[in-house]
């Protein structure tokens, strides 16, 4: 199976989320999709995240109805921060057949030889970088300087129509009391409301 891991905070889930991950679907030929909620990112505060049982639940309420899409919960039930290396070794151990496909956007492509064990998540997925837009090759070469000569062979570069949305503004509107309607789907958005996520922003950035 052509499998694609999309992980992040999903803090919420939005269209530009969804629209990535279909893109890369398409155009890498992949069989499913697996978000992939982190339980506590390497690089952001835990109290700065919703609880993991509201973003996952917004994240089945989005998927709902599409096969090919689901929710992984293999790093939010895994202790510590979740690593990429350590979440694609278990999906790789889980089922040896599995051909795995790393979703990220463009701009992570750049910090990716800072993460850890970059070369062993190389061995272990194609890396998709996904640029929200312009397609630029410039970042491919330079990600691969940076990883070794034959990195360039385990990166591929997926174009998507530009959507500027982010969960950050999403969160920033919801605690302006002003409208998310067309940015998530309307299951998510009433989610929200219902739970009075985000109402007091309390330091989510």
């Amino acid at each position: 199976m052509r499998l694609g891991i999309y992980g992040g905070t999903f803090d919420p889930v939005h269209y530009g989320h969804l629209l990535l991950a279909e893109q890369c679907r398409e155009q890498c030929a992949l069989d499913e999709v697996w978000f992939v909620p982190a339980r506590q990112p390497p690089h952001k505060e835990a109290s700065t995240i919703s609880p993991a049982v509201s973003r996952i639940e917004m994240l089945e309420f989005a998927l709902a109805g599409y096969p090919e899409f689901r929710v992984s919960r293999i790093e939010v039930d895994r202790d510590g921060p979740s690593y990429t290396v350590e979440t694609l070794h278990q999906l790789r151990a889980d089922d040896l057949t599995r051909e795995l496909f790393l979703l990220i956007g463009a701009d992570s492509l750049v910090d990716l030889p800072t993460w850890r064990e970059p070369d062993r998540i190389l061995q272990l997925a194609t890396v998709v970088a996904v640029n929200r837009g312009a397609f630029d090759e410039k970042q491919l070469t330079a990600a691969a300087a940076e990883l070794g000569t034959d990195a360039a062979e385990r990166i591929r570069l997926v174009a998507m129509p530009g959507v500027d949305i982010s969960a950050s503004d999403l969160r920033r509107r919801v605690s302006e009391g002003r409208s998310i309607r067309f940015l998530t789907p309307r299951p998510v958005a009433l989610y929200i409301a219902e739970h009075h996520l985000y109402v007091h922003n309390d330091g989510l950035k």
